[in-house]
């Protein structure tokens, strides 16, 4: 009857509601003339659920949640730096233009943050280790590099300048740090928290190097974004300091000159008075320039407070972590479905193929 149908809409290409009715109908009726195949499939799905448990180790979720608020770029500050302009000061106002918006959430993909935060040493069990080794460990890579005599004795920790195969290691668990453990992103594009999560097998190098990242890029997001302000702050004390010492030597000369005659000759005051009066012109001079630079030195401080931005901790990983583990139950359960469907696609592909070779 089958053949007939499909023969009749091929001729046709028409088919009445009635007439694919039928056919489903008669599909349904062959599945279930099959069902100890099917039942047979959700049986063998099962039990390799079951043993899969077994194997699948539980996966530990660190989550830090922190706030980032950006400074605006002019605002208030926009009538001190014209004004510092004049003599010659720049304010800054564009230190870590390049880290704008959402591209902090770039430097925790980047290599150099990844790779520094694997080289950090952290305690475990009362022993110094990198998180470089930990992640050898867990992941049982030394056992495999057994065979391999350049990679049996492979040493991080003593390392100052990496070889080759070392770097070539660095990189390749950047890569799958990456792609299978690292994930940062804001929960909301219209707020600015940000949300850095780390999914490891290993509960202990899940959170520490969660924190170690985090600690890691916002110190050096907020260097970047203030190194300017911070150079031109440094400088305008070093200028400062400099005038401060010169004229407090010059108030000093004048004390000196002063205590080295006391019982002048009132017709060779020139002794006294000109060596005085030079002094006191210096340190007029330089009063005047130290007030100056003081001003501006101030003025850049609050430059360099505006530019440093806020990252506020929300939330930090704590032990125990959420652990998202494959309960036996559930595993037998989704290996019965799969494979009961599995069975139920295989019996149907092959009343399909016996169709069409009738």
């Amino acid at each position: 009857m089958e053949k007939k149908e499909i023969e009749r809409k091929g001729a046709g290409n028409d088919m009445s509601f009635k007439e694919f009715f039928l056919i489903v109908r008669d599909w349904y009726q062959y599945a279930l003339s099959k069902w100890l195949i099917i039942v047979l499939f959700g049986v063998i799905g099962g039990c390799l659920g079951f043993a899969y448990s077994f194997t699948k180790k539980p996966i530990y979720t660190a989550t830090t949640t922190f706030v980032l608020e950006e400074t605006d770029k002019g605002g208030g500050l926009g009538q001190y730096a014209g004004l510092a302009s004049m003599v010659g000061v720049d304010l800054g106002g564009g230190g870590g233009g390049i880290f704008v918006g959402d591209n902090i959430l770039e430097l925790y993909k980047s290599r150099t943050m990844i790779q520094k935060t694997l080289l950090t040493e952290v305690e475990y069990k009362g022993k110094k280790e990198l998180l470089i080794d930990r992640y050898i460990e867990f992941n049982k890579l030394r056992e495999a590099w057994k065979v391999n005599p350049e990679l049996a004795g492979i040493n991080f920790k003593k390392s100052t300048h990496f070889t080759r195969i070392q770097d070539s290691i660095l990189g390749k668990v950047t890569i799958n740090i990456n792609e299978n453990y690292l994930n940062v992103a804001k929960p909301d594009k219209k707020l600015n928290i940000i949300k850095a999560e780390v999914k490891c097998s290993d509960e202990f190098f899940a959170k520490m190097f969660n924190e170690q990242i985090v600690k890691n890029v916002n110190d050096f997001y907020i260097q970047t974004k203030t190194k300017k302000s911070l150079a031109n702050v440094n400088i305008l004390q070093q200028k400062t300091d400099s005038v401060r010492a010169v004229m407090d030597g010059a108030i000093y000369s004048g004390a000196v000159v002063a205590d080295a005659t006391p019982n002048l000759n009132p017709t060779r005051q020139v002794q006294r008075i000109a060596p005085m009066q030079r002094s006191q012109f210096r340190a007029e001079t330089n009063k005047s320039i130290l007030a100056e630079l003081v001003t501006n030195l101030e003025l850049s401080k609050i430059a360099l407070r505006k530019e440093t931005p806020l990252i506020q901790v929300i939330d930090q990983p704590i032990f125990p972590l959420d652990v998202n583990k494959l309960g036996r139950l559930k595993a037998i359960i989704i290996g019965g479905f799969l494979f009961g469907f599995l069975g139920l696609f295989v019996i149907l592909i092959k009343k399909l193929i016996l169709s069409f070779s009738i």
